[in-house]
């Protein structure tokens, strides 16, 4: 069995075996044709379950036989350009060749006996992504796992500044759209039930000031503590980025810890178009950005920033064995002493490679054209009467959903949207999203591909506006 351990005496057998690998997938990707084979958990599970892992193939060409009836066959691929689904982009090769580096060499970014160089470019990757943000000089940050992550660190570090031993007494406020991980770190934080304050957003789907101003007025009328403002930029089922300079000017009036989940709108601090959009985000406290979104890396590459490198030591704990407090006089850089985990993948290598391969520039470019894609996208859908379009996107996604002229019951038009994606996506055609607005079902399209078209749009379009008029046929037909 040692035969399958990586290391000088097994580096043949190594590249053969993933050489293999690669061709595998290149063969897989260029002979794809659509985002989706349509297969059901029905069909698939069984394939999965009859599998006897205690009994191995030991043969790499058998086992990738296998696994392409198991999962390359029928995996959901983001490259192709009507995979129109949720926040998921095709990645750049560079990146992919820095997700197999890694991988092979297996660094752990805790301590610097265990990354060494790596420990350095995370942090020169940190440091240029401060850069980006404008938040000074005394920035500072750590790669996570994603944006959940992310904002978790980031409201653990504001519940920490917060400096109040009554948590039921701290607040937190974020707009009626923001992303569910906001509730989520609240609640792992240990803070109360109503700890979210969720602020109205008007037409546009940003939050509205006005009602921020007044949610902090009554917030310190009541004796009660803000902990944070939550502002996004880049809401995931709209797109919409809250106004962040007036946000800003409130917190800074207020003394409130500002956060803006920048997750999917960091694609802006590359966009040689659109970086004037996220003015107002060099204020924050705290940013998360999430590179495997507009940045066009593989899963995972996210990380937490803030200006104030100080507030970090919140995360810091010492362990004799890993990161013992010796190692700060010696001025040893250890990563875990600002991270929640501890191993943790070099999951910047795929960045620095990026960088250092297409630029900042490139990655803008690919950011730009899938926002004036979505442009393109939502002029099609305002100029179409079988749909009614949400918002004009200020990043890459559309919400809408399809208008029957002669269907006026809201509830049919919802099960007519839905019937439309569920058919769309057992076709394997394209992939679409679905969403609520004002308790009605829309759906989404995300576009993260640049190679998606108008065309694509306009297709996917009347695929959906089939299934549906289809759907209301067929329920007419059942009614009579």
């Amino acid at each position: 069995m040692r035969s399958h351990l990586l290391n000088d005496l097994t580096a043949e057998h190594y590249h053969r075996s993933v050489t293999e690998g690669v061709e595998r997938v290149a063969a897989t990707l260029a002979a794809t044709d659509r985002p989706f084979t349509g297969v059901t958990v029905d069909a698939l599970a069984p394939c999965i379950d009859r599998i006897d892992l205690d009994r191995p193939l030991h043969d790499t060409s058998a086992v990738l036989d296998e696994l392409e009836e198991v999962y390359l066959r029928d995996a959901i691929y983001f490259h192709h350009p009507r995979y129109l689904a949720h926040l998921n982009c095709p990645v750049v090769i560079p990146a992919v060749l820095g997700e197999a580096v890694l991988s092979a060499v297996n660094s752990s970014l805790d301590t610097w006996d265990q990354s060494a160089g790596g420990t350095l470019i995370e942090r020169r990757l940190i440091d240029w992504t401060a850069e980006r943000l404008g938040l000074g000089a005394a920035a500072d940050g750590v790669f996570t796992s994603g944006g959940t992550q992310s904002n978790l660190q980031a409201l653990f570090l504001a519940r920490e500044e917060a400096k109040t031993d009554r948590l039921d007494r701290l607040r937190v406020f974020a707009s009626e759209v923001s992303h569910f991980s906001v509730r989520k770190s609240a609640k792992l934080l240990g803070l109360g039930p109503d700890a979210v304050v969720s602020v109205p957003v008007g037409h546009d789907k940003r939050m509205q000031t006005v009602a921020l101003a007044r949610e902090l007025e009554r917030c310190a009328r009541d004796g009660l503590v803000p902990m944070a403002v939550v502002a996004t930029a880049g809401t995931t089922d709209f797109g919409s980025i809250d106004p962040l300079p007036e946000i800003a000017e409130l917190c800074a009036r207020s003394g409130v810890w500002l956060h803006v989940d920048a997750a999917y709108g960091c694609g802006l601090l590359a966009s040689l178009r659109h970086r004037d959009r996220l003015a107002g985000i060099e204020c924050a406290d705290s940013v998360t950005v999430d590179y495997h979104k507009s940045f066009f890396q593989p899963v995972s590459s996210s990380a937490v920033l803030v200006r104030d490198a100080a507030v970090l030591r919140h995360a810091t704990y010492h362990a004799e064995y890993l990161n013992p407090r010796r190692m700060v006089q010696e001025r040893i850089p250890n990563q875990v002493d600002k991270s929640l985990q501890t191993t943790r993948r070099f999951d910047a290598l795929k960045l620095w490679l990026t960088l250092r391969t297409m630029g900042a520039d490139g990655v803008g470019q690919l950011f730009d054209e899938v926002c004036e894609r979505a442009q393109e996208g939502w002029r099609l859908l305002a100029a179409d009467p079988r749909f009614d379009v949400v918002v004009r996107p200020q990043l890459s996604t559309l919400v809408f959903r399809h208008v029957p002229a002669a269907v006026t019951d809201p509830a049919e038009i919802d099960r007519a949207n839905l019937y439309a994606r569920k058919a769309l996506f057992a076709s394997g055609d394209a992939v679409v999203a679905g969403t609520e607005v004002g308790g009605r079902h829309y759906l989404k399209f995300t576009l993260l591909n640049p190679e998606t078209t108008a065309d694509d749009i306009s297709a996917v379009l009347d695929r959906i506006a089939g299934h549906a008029e289809q759907y209301l046929g067929e329920s007419l037909d059942r009614a009579s």
